[in-house]
């Protein structure tokens, strides 16, 4: 949803910063020489400094900035409340964003030489950085993640939560060429994980803990198998190889005792 309104005010944006631009172009003669402009522009009373009159795309931002002054610290509010509705709301941003700036989605966005794209350039950075953030915030929320103390086996909560953050990613990328960042994140995502099983104890389990180590490694492969995302296939071999490891250890450890013990 959040991602439907943030189309739709671009969109509405577009247009309305694009007829503004030609406007004052053409009727300061922006697009003229500089010996034409500076005649031009002295028949009009001007209560301030007017804009530079050599360089007509610098006079042209400066009044586009006087004018949409507000516009900027808006979008940045909203963006930031588009972040905050749902779980990785900051990758919508930042996937919406990105493909309004390189026209990837719609042919007649703000093209290059506009005010509004110098506009989202700017914000897009603040899009990047959001994300960023929340990456890192939920990479050390599974890194600290500490199992209940009655746990008994099954798939752990940072488990389930890394599944959920990467098909909600995949989703949101559907539309998108941009994966740069985001494969980048599911890096950082997948280590926190494979980081967070890796640190159990004993102590806090009331089952063998290779024996959850072996199930958790399981169930991320055959998850990265159904998902096949190229940047994660070295995690996948990763988890295979670990799972393997800890199978091995929980069978030395367990073979041979009484059943009763088995069981």
């Amino acid at each position: 949803v959040s991602q439907q309104v943030l189309e739709q005010v671009l969109s509405e944006l577009q247009p309305l910063c694009t007829s503004e631009q030609q406007f004052l172009q053409e009727f300061f003669c922006l697009g003229c020489d500089s010996v034409e402009l500076e005649v031009r522009v002295s028949t009009v009373p001007s209560p301030g400094p007017f804009p530079s009159l050599a360089h007509p795309w610098e006079a042209t931002a400066q009044l586009l900035s006087e004018i949409f002054s507000c516009l900027e610290p808006e979008l940045r509010a909203f963006l930031d409340v588009c972040s905050k509705v749902q779980p990785l709301g900051c990758l919508q941003v930042l996937v919406t964003l990105s493909d309004s700036v390189l026209g990837t989605r719609d042919p007649s966005s703000a093209p290059p030489s506009s005010f509004l794209h110098t506009l989202l350039g700017n914000v897009l950075l603040l899009a990047k950085s959001n994300f960023n953030k929340c990456i890192g915030t939920l990479c050390k929320e599974m890194e600290e993640a500490k199992p209940a103390s009655r746990t008994r086996g099954g798939i752990l909560p940072c488990v389930s939560r890394f599944q959920e953050l990467v098909a909600l990613s995949e989703e949101v990328l559907q539309t998108s060429q941009r994966r740069g960042e985001l494969d980048r994140a599911q890096l950082r995502l997948a280590s926190s994980v494979f980081s967070s099983i890796s640190s159990l104890s004993s102590a806090n389990l009331k089952v063998n803990t290779d024996m959850v180590m072996m199930e958790n490694f399981h169930h991320i492969h055959n998850f990265l198998c159904q998902r096949n995302i190229p940047c994660l296939e070295g995690k996948k071999r990763e988890a295979k190889q670990r799972c393997r490891e800890h199978m091995e250890k929980y069978i030395t450890t367990y073979v041979g005792q009484p059943l009763e013990s088995l069981k």
